[in-house]
């Protein structure tokens, strides 16, 4: 134990981005900081981009909004997001979903904690790679217990509709959770496939718990087709089909300071939810939550996701070519996401570990997050040691290109100067 720690707190880890951030700030990185690049960072850049609306500057906030939210959100926010959920994937089906499909709050985290809390004596299946903060969230609730599904990056992390069918009935699976697109690999569960997936959560009656936050970054659409995808398109009857979605302003709407999240799916779910927040959170910000509603318009949404997709495309492909020449392979390319799942196994030692990589790139004023992170370990029941992602590291072309494209020049150099010596000085953080 840390002489400085208090006997009654147990010692709380950090995510990834935290981790990383935190040894940077170590070394002298302040956000903002132009000196640095930040591709570890989780969010989009949050400035003006060609094409897209004006971003939001001020709000005013009325004085009925002083009070509290209600705990599953404002109404009208609720209907916006059912309406646009309906306009998007829904168009035309007999079933739609309602204000009372959605609950809003501060936050994916928030909303994810929400939803975990609500579970009940289950098996719930999560995937190997897959978001780092499912960790501490998988671990904390003691009602289910979390069940390790290994994607392999020699099959491209694929997870086929009759792969989910055997690991529902040879686990006895109740719920699954998931990113998708996933974060770190950006493989995209999209079209046919996704729509047999709700098929088999249906028929089996497993809960699908799918985490689209990056559902509007998606590199595989079809020319003159808005490019996002969501199993919302897919649910037959939105008060039946055992599906949840998690969405917000973070990633698609590039609001992440906003705080602003949404769950959508049956009736029964959203209430349960809504009940675990009025002891978890106590509801988000009724100010922000009135101010995002002119946001969720459809003309907004469209200028603003096809305005994102064609700066970030242009970053993905950049990161990618340029990752690829310095020896970083990806298992496959991202088909969602803004991040690149890279593959160190072919980089001289000691850049081919993915913490080593990290301290060194520290020394370069450039931040990634080692892949281990993404080796989701509830209860750390698994040795980090035997991590199967230590060769791996995730980049973001989340910042700006200008960022983006001065990390991978550094990165460059330190690989090339790595090949040339016989050793490379990494400075341990203390």
């Amino acid at each position: 134990m840390d002489e400085n720690q208090i006997p009654a707190i147990r010692a709380v880890p950090r995510t990834g981005v935290i981790y990383v951030t935190t040894e940077a700030g170590r070394r002298g990185y302040k956000p903002g900081d132009a000196s640095w690049s930040n591709l570890g960072q989780g969010m989009p850049e949050t400035g003006d981009l060609p094409g897209a609306p004006p971003r939001v500057g001020k709000i005013s906030i009325d004085v009925d909004d002083q009070e509290y939210a209600p705990v599953p959100g404002i109404w009208e926010l609720r209907e916006s997001v059912a309406s646009l959920y309906n306009r998007l994937y829904r168009r035309g089906m007999p079933s739609q979903y309602s204000a009372e499909n959605v609950s809003l709050c501060g936050g994916g985290r928030a909303a994810l904690t929400r939803v975990a809390a609500s579970l009940g004596h289950i098996n719930l299946g999560h995937f190997l790679p897959d978001y780092t903060a499912y960790e501490e969230l998988l671990d904390v609730f003691k009602a289910f217990t979390a069940i390790p599904i290994l994607l392999e990056g020699d099959r491209g992390y694929a997870f086929t509709p009759d792969d989910l069918r055997k690991e529902i009935l040879g686990r006895g699976l109740s719920a699954l959770l998931l990113s998708n697109p996933c974060n770190p690999t950006g493989k995209l569960v999209q079209g046919e496939e996704l729509a047999r997936w709700v098929k088999t959560s249906r028929e089996l009656e497993c809960m699908l718990i799918i985490d689209e936050f990056y559902s509007h970054y998606v590199w595989t659409g079809r020319p003159g087709q808005l490019p996002v995808e969501s199993a919302a398109r897919y649910v037959e009857d939105v008060n039946k089909d055992p599906v949840v979605l998690l969405d917000g302003l973070t990633k698609n709407w590039r609001y992440p300071g906003w705080r602003c999240s949404w769950t959508v799916g049956p009736k029964a779910v959203i209430e349960a939810t809504a009940s675990a927040g009025s002891f978890l959170d106590g509801g988000g910000s009724k100010p922000l939550q009135r101010a995002a509603i002119p946001l969720l318009d459809e003309k907004y949404v469209q200028a603003e996701t096809m305005a994102t997709h064609n700066v970030f495309r242009e970053k993905r492909h950049k990161t990618l070519s340029a990752l690829e020449r310095i020896g970083i392979r990806a298992d496959r390319a991202p088909d969602g996401t803004f991040y690149v799942w890279g593959n160190l196994s072919s980089l001289p030692a000691p850049l081919n570990d993915g913490m080593s990589f990290f301290r060194a790139a520290l020394d370069r004023k450039v931040i990634c997050v080692p892949g281990e992170f993404f080796d989701v370990n509830p209860g750390k029941r698994r040795s980090r040691a035997a991590s199967r992602f230590k060769s791996y590291v995730r980049f973001s072309f989340g910042p700006s290109m200008a960022s983006v494209e001065q990390a991978l020049g550094r990165i460059e150099e330190m690989v090339l100067q790595a090949a040339k010596g016989p050793d490379l000085k990494v400075v341990e953080s203390k």
